[in-house]
C-alpha cells in the first residue's frame, strides 16, 4: 500500500515515473471548438459565448463567457479556473455557468498552456504565469462595459484555490476569493501529501529525477507525459485516487483535452512549483476570502492551514510567522459534512456544492 501511495503521489505530482510515450506535438493551441462540448448542459437561463484574452507574457487565453439572460446595466463579475490540470469544460465551466444563473458575469478560462489556451510544451504549469492567468481574467472584465470594475472576484478550484489567494494577495482589484477544495501546488509538490517528504534527501532525489526527464527531453526534443489520473485503477488504491479516478476517467468527468483526464503534465512541467512557496502575504489579504473544504477531503489540511495562516499570521506548513490579518471579519472557513475532495467539483452524488452560500458571498462582497 505504501509503494502504490508513492507512486500514485509521483504520478500526481509530475515525478519521474512517467508513462513510456512522448507527446506528438508541443505546439501551441489558439483555435477554440464553437460546439458545446462540456461535462454539463448548458443552462437555459445563460447565454454563453467563447472568448479569447491576452496575458501579459504574451498567452492567448481561451474562455466561456456566461452572461444572466436578465442582465441589465454594469453587472459584478468573477473569474473561474481549476482544478489544477483540468479544463474549462469540466467543473471550472459549472461553477461559471451556475453562478450566471444567480445573476453574475462569469468567466471560466484555461490556464496557459493547458486545453484551449496558448503556450509551449503543453501541460506545464508555473507559479508567476498561473497567477497572472488569474490577473489577466480581470483585466478582461474590467473592460467590459456590462461589468463594474469594482465588483470583481475570482474562484480557485483545487491547486486554483491555492492560486486565487495568491491572487488576491497581489491584485486589490479582487474584492472577494472562494477558493474550493484546495490544494496549495507549492507545498504538495516540494513536501510531497501531508508534508510526508518534507526533507532535503526526499527532494534531492526529486531534482535529480527531474533534471534527468529534462535531459531526454533535450536530447529526444519533446517532452514525456508523466500521466494524469491512474489508469487502469488498482483494487487497493487510496480512497482519494478511487474519487479521482470516478471523476476524471468516467463519463462524469472526462474530458478529451484535460490533462487529468488523459496524459497529464510532463514531467517537469511543474518543477518551478516545487521549488517556491507563493502564499506567505495571504495574511495580508484584505479583501474577502471564502475557504471551502470537504470534512472527509483528504486536502483538507491544505485549506485550515491556509485559513490560519491567513488568520494569524502563523500555522502548520509555514515556516514564516507574519502579522495577524487587519481584516479578519470578512474571512470564513466553511466545511462542507461528509463531502470528499470532488465532491466539490461538481457536487457528488450528494449535490454539496453550497451553491446559495457562494451566491450570498460574492452577492454581499462584491
Amino acid at each position: 500500500m505504501k509503494q502504490l501511495f508513492i507512486l500514485t503521489l509521483l504520478a500526481l505530482l509530475l515525478s519521474a515515473c512517467a508513462q513510456n510515450k512522448t507527446t506528438e506535438e508541443n505546439g501551441p493551441s489558439t483555435s477554440t471548438t464553437q460546439e458545446w462540448d462540456k461535462t454539463f448542459p448548458l443552462s437555459e437561463k445563460v447565454n454563453h459565448e467563447k472568448i479569447t484574452f491576452k496575458t501579459q507574457y504574451g498567452f492567448t487565453l481561451a474562455a466561456d463567457l456566461y452572461i444572466p439572460k436578465t442582465a441589465h446595466g454594469k453587472m459584478k463579475a468573477i473569474a473561474v479556473s481549476g482544478p489544477f490540470g483540468a479544463i474549462k469544460e469540466q467543473c471550472s465551466g459549472l461553477y461559471a455557468m451556475t453562478l450566471a444563473e444567480h445573476g453574475f458575469v462569469t468567466l471560466a478560462f484555461d490556464p496557459s498552456f493547458t486545453g484551449e489556451s496558448s503556450g509551449e510544451p503543453r501541460r506545464t504549469a508555473s507559479p508567476d504565469i498561473n497567477t497572472e492567468d488569474f490577473l489577466a481574467a480581470i483585466d478582461y472584465l474590467v473592460m467590459r462595459e456590462d461589468v463594474d470594475a469594482e465588483k470583481i472576484g475570482v474562484i480557485g478550484i483545487c491547486g486554483w484555490g491555492g492560486i486565487a489567494l495568491n491572487a488576491a494577495a497581489v491584485d486589490p482589484r479582487i474584492k472577494a476569493t472562494a477558493a474550493m477544495t484546495m490544494y496549495d501546488m507549492s507545498r504538495v509538490n516540494g513536501n510531497g501529501y501531508n508534508d510526508e517528504f518534507n526533507n532535503e534527501e526526499a527532494r534531492f532525489s526529486t531534482r535529480k529525477a527531474l533534471a534527468d526527464e529534462r535531459i531526454k527531453a533535450i536530447q529526444s526534443g519533446k517532452t514525456t507525459p508523466g500521466g494524469g489520473v491512474v489508469d487502469p485503477l488498482p483494487e487497493d488504491a487510496p480512497q482519494f485516487v478511487k474519487d479521482y479516478y470516478d471523476y476524471y476517467k468516467t463519463p462524469r468527468g472526462y474530458h478529451a483535452r484535460s490533462g487529468n483526464s488523459n496524459d497529464g503534465w510532463h514531467t517537469f512541467g511543474c518543477q518551478a512549483y516545487a521549488n517556491t512557496r507563493f502564499l506567505y502575504y495571504i495574511n495580508e489579504i484584505r479583501s474577502a476570502v471564502l475557504i471551502v473544504h470537504g470534512e472527509k477531503a483528504h486536502s483538507r489540511y491544505f485549506g485550515e492551514n491556509a485559513y490560519e495562516y491567513m488568520m494569524t499570521g502563523k500555522a502548520e506548513g509555514y515556516d514564516a510567522v507574519r502579522k495577524p490579518n487587519p481584516v479578519p471579519e470578512n474571512k470564513e472557513l466553511l466545511i462542507i459534512p461528509g463531502a470528499s475532495h470532488c465532491d466539490l467539483y461538481d457536487g457528488g452524488k450528494d449535490k454539496v456544492i453550497p451553491w446559495e452560500k457562494l451566491e450570498s458571498f460574492f452577492a454581499k462582497n462584491l
